[in-house]
């Protein structure tokens, strides 16, 4: 089982949202409740996010999803670049794995050739609506799985690629439930 976590944002609806010092907040990033997070500070963000690994760990959880990875490509109120995006994913990477948990590298597409060592297989959402699942075939070379969500698109629009990428894929709805329909 794999464990969901926003390490790149802060949530207003999370049991430890008071616990992130406001210096840490940045813009909203779309969703309700929810700010970028200054992840140049590592100082307040490690052991933050350490037990929040060590919750999913608690819980029986195998693997971690960290989402919100990718936060130097948006506006989020902090000049941060990519270099601090790879530091902060690797530190994120690191700290799930000194948990003895994997963890999967969420849409961060621009850094899957330097940080592939790092994780162990990729979560993606929308590659094929936005044309871009091949530049997840670094995963798959690697013997690394592939797990996409499309939300928009019928399968039969997505899953010959799929197929032929190697991609482990199907079709969700926004509101995550259980249904799904696997390429």
């Amino acid at each position: 089982m794999i464990c969901y976590l926003s390490t790149g944002a802060w949530e207003d609806f999370r049991p430890d949202a008071d616990r992130f010092p406001k210096s840490v907040l940045g813009r909203g990033n779309g969703w309700a409740g929810e700010r970028w997070l200054d992840i140049r500070r590592t100082d307040v963000l490690e052991p933050l996010m350490a037990e929040r690994i060590d919750m999913c760990r608690a819980k029986g959880f195998d693997a971690v999803e960290p989402d919100n990875m990718d936060g130097y490509r948006n506006r989020t109120g902090f000049p941060l670049t990519a270099a601090d995006q790879l530091r902060y994913n690797r530190l994120i990477a690191r700290l799930a794995h000194d948990r003895g948990l994997a963890v999967g590298l969420k849409n961060d597409l621009d850094q899957i050739p330097a940080l592939l060592p790092d994780f162990d297989f990729a979560v993606n959402e929308q590659c094929a609506e936005y044309d871009e699942c091949h530049r997840l075939a670094p995963f798959v070379a690697a013997g690394k799985p592939v797990f996409h969500a499309e939300y928009e698109l019928a399968p039969a629009a997505f899953c010959p690629e799929a197929r032929e990428l190697g991609l482990s894929s199907m079709r969700k709805r926004y509101e995550l439930d259980a249904w799904r329909r696997p390429c």
